[in-house]
């Protein structure tokens, strides 16, 4: 009956916290119930014709999954925007023939953060995710798992320094 007292007071004491935290590590604060996500613009020198709505679904997708946020189409507590700023393959380890062993794919993505119930909380920060391919791999073929490798990993970044406190 006591371990019971503790438990209950311990529950009470913990769900009326302003913030409720996540297994993520993620911390919402209790006035924040809906997201936007704006479409993510490709305004790279080099474009992947898909890469924008890939990641603006992979946006909203992680912010869902991860939050107890509701997506709104406007009017959002919160707001991410921005646009996709680079995207270039280029060789990373060249061998003594000159060739290149390995390519590298890099995604590059410029996100602004607008918290309309707190705006000391926005911020604007660039997001930079890569991956290594063999060179001898037609990029073309590997081009789609790459970018989604990429995306994963980008999206979670945005999502930990919007909802993180680090």
């Amino acid at each position: 009956m006591r371990n019971l007292l503790i438990y209950l007071v311990l529950l009470i004491g913990l769900s009326s916290c302003a913030i409720n935290f996540t297994l993520n590590g993620a911390s919402v604060p209790d006035n924040l119930k809906t997201f936007t996500v704006q479409y993510f613009e490709n305004r790279a020198p080099l474009i992947n014709p898909t890469l924008s709505q890939e990641f603006t679904e992979a946006l909203k997708d992680r912010v869902t999954n991860e939050s107890r946020l509701a997506l709104t189409e406007e009017n959002g507590d919160i707001d991410f925007s921005g646009q996709i700023t680079g995207y270039s393959i280029r060789p990373m380890a060249i061998q003594a023939d000159a060739l290149s062993a390995e390519t590298r794919l890099t995604v590059t993505v410029k996100v602004t953060y607008r918290n309309f119930k707190d705006p000391q909380q926005g911020w604007e920060s660039s997001f930079k995710a890569y991956q290594d391919y063999p060179s001898e791999q037609n990029i073309n073929e590997i081009e789609s798992e790459l970018t989604e490798l990429i995306i994963e990993q980008i999206t979670q970044d945005i999502f930990n320094k919007a909802f993180s406190d680090w």
